[in-house]
C-alpha cells in the first residue's frame, strides 16, 4: 500500500510504502531506480502489527520502479501500486507516480 503526502513548501511527495501483514518476513528492504536498486541500502521498519513500512522523500511529478526484497531472497511487488511495468528478468515492477 502506498501512502502519499506532497508538500506545499517544496517539489518533493512523501511516500509511505507499507507491505501487507501476510509476508511472514523477518527482515524487507525497499529496492528501486530511486536507490540504483540497491538491496540493502533502504531496510523498512517492521511494525506491531506484522506489516513493514518506511517513508522517502521523492521528487514530485516523477514515476519510480520498486520492488521489495523479502528475507534477502524473495521478490515481491506492491500489489496496490500506480502501475506495474515489465521488468528484464520476466516479470514486473512496481510503479509509484508521485
Amino acid at each position: 500500500m502506498l501512502k502519499k503526502q506532497p508538500l506545499k513548501s517544496k517539489p518533493i511527495c512523501k511516500v509511505t510504502f507499507y507491505t501487507p501483514d501476510s509476508l511472514n518476513a523477518e527482515t524487507i528492504h525497499l529496492v528501486g531506480d530511486f536507490n540504483q536498486w540497491n538491496e540493502t541500502s533502504h531496510p523498512m521498519e517492521k511494525l506491531k502489527d506484522g506489516r513493514f513500512k518506511l517513508t522517502l522523500e521523492l521528487e514530485a511529478g516523477k514515476e519510480f520502479q520498486f520492488r521489495y526484497l523479502i528475507n534477502s531472497s524473495e521478490w515481491h511487488n506492491d500489489w496496490e501500486a500506480d502501475k506495474y511495468v515489465p521488468n528484464p528478468f520476466s516479470g514486473d515492477n512496481s510503479v509509484v507516480t508521485t
